[in-house]
């Protein structure tokens, strides 16, 4: 096959007719047959005939390599009975053996073996899913290879970047987390002595109404100060309400008591929250990334063995 390639475009060198030399012929005077046909198998063209010994042959054909010459070789071999071979456009015109076939194939034509007509009917242009390869296309095939073949180095150089970083954003945050380990502490402890003295003055006030009511004052007079008082405390809950968008409960009260002394705390120390989050964020990507990598490397040697 590539012999005959080379054999024709030596001939085109010499003849100036461009890729299909076209030589005046008639149609054969035979009747046409009609047990010839071009089917497209897994994409590639198949070319079904019977051949004059009376078998059946099957030729697959590669648009972009095959040449006519090539499929007259192929049908000459395969039959010792086959005396001439040649193909005809539908102008009747003989086409030159250098002549790939995917030129061919974009419309009818007709083969004629030992003058006996074949009409064969073309599927369209485009119908064998092959193309050339551009400039643009062949790079981007290099580059996939290129990638498959360094893709082990790749993943093993990535790996020891990202334990690089990821060993710089810990020196980093060292000092930023020892100074917010230390705020934190002490933010919890006032949040946790507020709830303290929330529990105090509420005890305080219990017991001093009740020794009001049992000692001191009838229950006649004690009835109306407990109902204002307790309607003082639910005013002053609505009041939380209405100052901070949240409900009153005891764990976001302390949270919120929590962040409102840690950040009280950092700028007085200048503690730069906004950098320590970052870092943090930071650190976070680079520990996913390198878990995911680390799938990647392990999963690689399972694969090849």
């Amino acid at each position: 096959m590539f012999v005959s390639r080379f054999l024709c475009r030596a001939r085109h060198q010499i003849n100036t007719c461009g890729p299909v030399w076209c030589v005046a012929s008639r149609f054969s005077t035979q009747p046409p047959a009609k047990d010839a046909s071009v089917r497209y198998s897994l994409g590639r063209p198949v070319l079904s005939l019977r051949l004059p010994a009376g078998g059946l042959g099957r030729f697959t054909l590669t648009p972009m390599l095959t040449t006519v010459g090539d499929l007259l070789s192929e049908i000459t071999a395969k039959d010792p009975g086959v005396q001439s071979a040649s193909l005809l456009n539908g102008d009747g015109q003989r086409i030159s053996t250098c002549t790939f076939m995917e030129t061919v194939l974009d419309k009818d034509f007709q083969l004629i073996i030992n003058d006996v007509t074949h009409n064969i009917r073309s599927l369209g242009q485009g119908a064998s899913h092959e193309h050339v390869l551009g400039v643009d296309d062949m790079k981007y095939v290099v580059r996939l290879l290129h990638s498959a073949l360094s893709l082990p180095q790749q993943l093993h150089s990535k790996h020891t970047d990202l334990l690089v970083k990821q060993e710089e954003l810990k020196k980093q945050l060292q000092p930023l987390e020892t100074e917010r380990v230390k705020m934190a502490l002490e933010a919890e402890s006032r949040a946790t002595q507020l709830g303290w003295a929330g529990l105090a003055y509420l005890s305080l006030q219990g017991g001093f109404l009740g020794y009001l009511t049992w000692n001191v004052y009838p229950w006649d007079v004690m009835e109306p100060i407990t109902f204002f008082i307790s309607l003082s405390t639910s005013m002053l809950f609505f009041a939380y309400y209405i100052l901070t968008k949240q409900e009153f409960i005891y764990p976001h009260v302390k949270d919120r008591q929590f962040l409102h002394f840690f950040h009280y705390r950092a700028s007085h120390q200048k503690f730069n929250v906004h950098k320590y989050n970052e870092l943090k964020d930071e650190l976070a990507k680079v520990d996913g990334d390198l878990s995911v990598l680390r799938s990647a490397i392990r999963r690689k040697p399972e694969r090849t063995a």
